[in-house]
């Protein structure tokens, strides 16, 4: 039990340093993009380095899930169920900051907070459908039924991950293709420098380890709170 203390205190110090320096290097270090009209749009353009994380570590979360889902399914082992809602809650925060970012981002692009453009609403589609997720699940009180409710739901609502990935290369769109886009498609979009790529694939790696830290907290309290239920559910029928 203490080695594990120890593991977790490490790591949160690890987590800790990578984003202040993922801060530091995107507020501090990565270089305005020339291709950029005004100097707003190329200080606006900083939110790339956390706005694109956010919603990697989004995606990272719902296939863990999605996963987790599909071992539950095949195995009925709790645990499995306990990854899948704890990866959901942790994916869904990091989607909501993407949420935010993104429109921040886009009012001085596109002179609009929001757009009804085909990634934005298919990201919105996919916010609405985890929040979904959690509500129902928490009106169901049988838990073998509310993982298996889960389990299912997890899997299909994965299926808008792609989609919204894919959405900018398959309709005319005015969201920037940045990442695999020869000096960046659409309105805002820029050229990935060696600076700019470094800077961002330091951020990717920090929030990535940022989710894992926050699922490992996440996931110890939702074992804790299925050691309950067990208990409860003992007592009762006792």
């Amino acid at each position: 039990m203490k080695h594990h203390t120890h593991l977790m205190i490490g790591l949160f110090i690890v987590t800790g340093l990578l984003m202040i320096g993922a801060i530091v290097l995107a507020l501090g270090v990565a270089p305005d993009p020339v291709n950029l009209a005004t100097p707003t749009e190329r200080f606006a353009q900083r939110i790339f380095y956390f706005h694109v994380p956010n919603w990697w570590v989004g995606f990272l979360a719902y296939l863990v899930a999605a996963v987790a889902g599909a071992l539950y399914l095949i195995s009925r082992q709790e645990r499995w169920d306990a990854v899948g809602v704890s990866s959901i809650e942790v994916g869904l925060t990091f989607n909501t900051i993407g949420l935010i970012s993104g429109s921040i981002w886009a009012k001085p692009t596109w002179n609009t907070w929001w757009t009804w453009e085909p990634r934005l609403t298919t990201a919105a589609i996919g916010w609405l459908m985890y929040v979904g997720y959690l509500i129902l699940r928490s009106a169901i009180e049988n838990p073998q039924r509310r993982a298996r409710f889960a389990a299912v739901f997890s899997i299909l609502a994965f299926l808008d991950v792609p989609v919204i990935f894919l959405a900018i290369r398959w309709w005319r769109t005015i969201h920037p293709v940045v990442i695999g886009a020869e000096g960046g498609q659409g309105v805002g979009g820029f050229a990935l420098g060696p600076t700019i790529q470094l800077v961002f694939f330091f951020c990717l790696v920090a929030f990535t380890l940022l989710y894992v830290t926050l699922m490992l907290v996440r996931l110890r309290t939702e074992f804790l709170s299925q050691r309950v239920e067990r208990l409860r559910q003992h007592l009762m029928f006792r």
